[in-house]
């Protein structure tokens, strides 16, 4: 076999594993980014970069390689967009996790956040307590939103911080 198309193959069956891999393993699994997830990401592109390459450490080779991961990932964005099962199937969906000042304990569970993490989170958006939040959604790349309600004025106040540590969840 080319050289050249040894390592589109070896490259498309890398990407292909380890979008299935994070699938399965959570899809949020490395966006924490803690020392443990940099470690890992340094493990997991170590491990890989010879299945993708075999034996061709060229300059070329290694072009090749990115150039399919990028066309891979590109691709696969494409295929999200224009596809919305396709696209639920790879991201989770939004969790409420408060609505109307209950807190969905079940959901909380279901995407290991427990109830003092969530109240920090809802301090962080300014809001006292959780009283006072109308809508509080794990979105889909790990940060919670929070929608509160001003007790004075009944206005609607929405914040949303991109956290530093982003929750991982299955």
């Amino acid at each position: 076999m080319n050289p050249i198309v040894d390592v589109v193959v070896r490259s498309l069956c890398v990407y292909l594993f380890m979008v299935i891999a994070i699938r399965l393993f959570g899809k949020n699994q490395l966006s924490q980014l803690n020392a443990g997830d940099v470690v890992l990401l340094l493990l997991i592109s170590n491990a890989v970069q010879n299945a993708m390459v075999g034996e061709n450490t060229s300059l070329e080779g290694g072009i090749v390689a990115a150039l399919v991961l990028f066309a891979a990932n590109f691709t696969l964005k494409r295929l999200m967009f224009s596809n919305r099962s396709f696209a639920s199937f790879m991201e989770a969906d939004p969790v409420i996790l408060v609505r109307d000042g209950v807190v969905d304990h079940v959901a909380l569970r279901k995407v290991k956040i427990t109830f003092d993490e969530l109240n920090e989170s809802i301090r962080e958006h300014g809001v006292e307590s959780i009283e006072n939040v109308k809508l509080s959604i794990l979105e889909v790349d790990g940060n919670i939103s929070v929608i509160s309600e001003d007790q004075k004025d009944k206005q609607t106040h929405y914040s949303r911080i991109k956290r530093k540590n982003k929750r991982k969840y299955h």
